[in-house]
C-alpha cells in the first residue's frame, strides 16, 4: 500500500503545481514545487477525497498538527499514518 500511496500523492501534487509526476521527487519541499497557498489547499483536499481521510485543519502549522506538509515525504507519511490510525 506504501507505494500506491506514494504515487497518489505524487500525482495529486504533481498535478497543482502542474509539473509531470516524473518531475516531483519524495525530497522535494512545497517551496520547491512552486506551490502556493492555494494549490497547497487544492492538493490536500484532493488528498482526503482520494484517500477518505480528514486532515487536520491546522496542518499548516507543524506546531500544533502531527499533519506535516511541507514536503513530499512528510506528507506521505503523514497520510499513511492517518489511514492507519482510522483503520485500527
Amino acid at each position: 500500500m506504501t507505494r500506491t500511496v506514494q504515487n497518489k500523492i505524487i500525482e495529486i501534487i504533481a498535478e497543482q503545481a502542474v509539473l509531470d509526476p516524473s518531475e516531483v521527487s519524495i525530497d522535494m519541499t512545497i517551496e520547491e514545487l512552486g506551490l502556493d497557498s492555494l494549490g497547497l489547499v487544492e492538493a490536500v483536499f484532493a488528498i482526503e477525497e482520494n484517500f477518505e481521510i480528514s486532515v487536520p485543519f491546522n496542518a499548516n502549522d507543524p506546531a500544533a498538527s502531527e499533519f506535516d506538509i511541507s514536503s513530499v515525504k512528510s506528507m506521505i507519511d503523514a497520510v499513511q499514518d492517518l489511514i492507519k490510525a482510522q483503520n485500527g
